[in-house]
Parts: C-alpha cells; sequence; structure tokens
C-alpha cells in the first residue's frame, strides 16, 4: 500500500512540474500552464524601452543578462533580472517602426508564477517611459 502511494504521488509531482518556454527563446523548469507573462505596448524605440527596462529591473534587484536575439524578424533584446528572490525576463520587440511590445515573465525558485511582480514591473517599465 504505501509504494502504490508513493507511486502515485510521485506521478503528480512528474505531472506537475515541466519545462517551460521563457520570453527569450530558452527553457527553464517551471510549473506549466500557468499565466506567468503581462504585456504591455508603447509608442517608442526599442532602444527607449530597452533603456527603461533595464533601469526599472536594476532598481528593483540585480541585472543577471541583456542579450540580442538576431534570428528574429524584428528587433528583440532580453533582459534577465533577479527581483525579490524571483527570476524577471522582459522581452522588448518592435512591432513596427512606432510601437514596441514588452513581454515581462516572471518565475520564483519553486517554478511557480508571481503574475502580481509581473505587473508591477510591466507598470513601472511604463511609468518610467513617460519621465
Amino acid at each position: 500500500m504505501k509504494t502504490i502511494i508513493f507511486a502515485l504521488l510521485l506521478g503528480m509531482v512528474l505531472v506537475g512540474a515541466g519545462c517551460i518556454s521563457t520570453v527569450d527563446d530558452r527553457k527553464t523548469a517551471g510549473v506549466p500552464f500557468i499565466k506567468d507573462r503581462v504585456e504591455g505596448r508603447y509608442e517608442r524605440s526599442v532602444d527607449q524601452v530597452a533603456a527603461a527596462a533595464k533601469q526599472v529591473v536594476t532598481s528593483n534587484g540585480v541585472l543577471v543578462n541583456e542579450t540580442v536575439l538576431y534570428n528574429q524578424t524584428n528587433a528583440v533584446k532580453t533582459i534577465e533580472g533577479k527581483v525579490n528572490q524571483r527570476t524577471v525576463w522582459v522581452r522588448i520587440e518592435s512591432l513596427d517602426p512606432k510601437v514596441t511590445a514588452v513581454t515581462v515573465q516572471t518565475r520564483t525558485s519553486g517554478g511557480g508564477s508571481d503574475i502580481d511582480l509581473a505587473h508591477e514591473i510591466e507598470k513601472q517599465i511604463a511609468l518610467k517611459l513617460v519621465q
């Protein structure tokens, strides 16, 4: 009986945990099928939005990585950081010459989502662009 219960628990853990795609086109461990991203669109250039996103991440935590994705059709920059012991990814992508999309994704160390933090980071980026 203990073996059956252990096997069921192990099966539930394997089904619950998995790999997720991040906004910088990488994979990481995490709980799939939960909302972990927030998107915003701004009438600014990619460079202006990337600078604002970088300032927001560094003012709230630590900047870990900054990359430019060259295999995309549009200009795409990504920023990765740690804020409140959560990993934050920010994707900045040009939709057209005047409009830039920002996608903020957050995950806890256990692979869960922190959608409130993602929304807060996205809001701070918008406020930084207004200044």
